[in-house]
């Protein structure tokens, strides 16, 4: 089982970016999917969750200006982010609970830089 994510990028304050994260490989079902990210210097922190059945949840810093949906058909999580800011600037990682065979394993995707930045 591979995560994959992509969509980081350089955008001004302000702008938007969407991230998307597929799953891939011998699934048979998938749980929560999360969107972390650990700014330079900082650790690692969960942003936002999205459960199997759609409910959400988002760290108050992101409330209001993050959205975060899946396509269970895709086995893809996205993170649309609007009203960047710089203290947004950090590596973004995704991370699901996911059922393979028998077992649920929790898996990070590689990482997508985001840079807030005039």
């Amino acid at each position: 089982v591979q995560l994959q994510a992509s969509g980081g990028g350089l955008v001004q304050p302000g702008g938007s970016l969407r991230l998307a994260c597929a799953a891939s490989g011998s699934i048979s079902s998938i749980n929560t999917m999360y969107w972390y990210r650990q700014p330079p210097g900082k650790q690692r922190e969960l942003v936002a969750a999205i459960t199997s059945g759609g409910n959400t949840n988002y760290a108050d810093v992101v409330k209001g200006r993050f959205t975060i949906s899946r396509d269970n058909a895709k086995n893809t999580v996205y993170l649309q982010m609007n009203s960047l800011k710089p203290e947004d600037t950090a590596v973004y990682y995704c991370n699901a609970d996911i059922k393979s065979g028998y077992y649920v394993r929790n898996y990070w995707g590689q990482g997508t830089q985001v840079t807030v930045s005039s």
